[in-house]
């Protein structure tokens, strides 16, 4: 499972953001990674660097095999809660769009 991360101007990357994004990723979607070919994560500030809650947007899009790409997206307070509710959210994607196929 490829992981690929963007981000905007606004959002800094840096090595522990990207371990977050990594090790989130590997625990929630574990029981998927046959399945997933890639995941491209997406980190935005909804306000340009302002003030104000639930402003850090986290966007994943999962490439499955044979499938559509399916996403899901969280806004957060902070780039790091964004991400984990994300992630959570995708889960719940992928338990409902592939445990159809079963």
């Amino acid at each position: 499972m490829k992981i690929q991360l963007n981000t905007d101007s606004h959002v800094q990357s840096d090595p522990s953001v990207v371990r977050h994004v990594e090790q989130t990723l590997e625990t929630t979607l574990l029981r998927f990674a046959g399945q997933i070919t890639s995941i491209q994560v997406h980190l935005s500030d909804l306000n340009a660097g302002k003030t104000g809650g639930n402003d850090k947007r986290c966007l994943m899009e999962a490439r499955l095999e044979g499938r559509p790409p399916v996403t899901a997206s969280d806004d957060a307070d902070t780039v790091a809660s964004s991400i984990t509710a994300a992630a959570r959210k995708l889960q719940r994607v992928l338990d409902s769009s592939l445990g159809k196929l079963g």
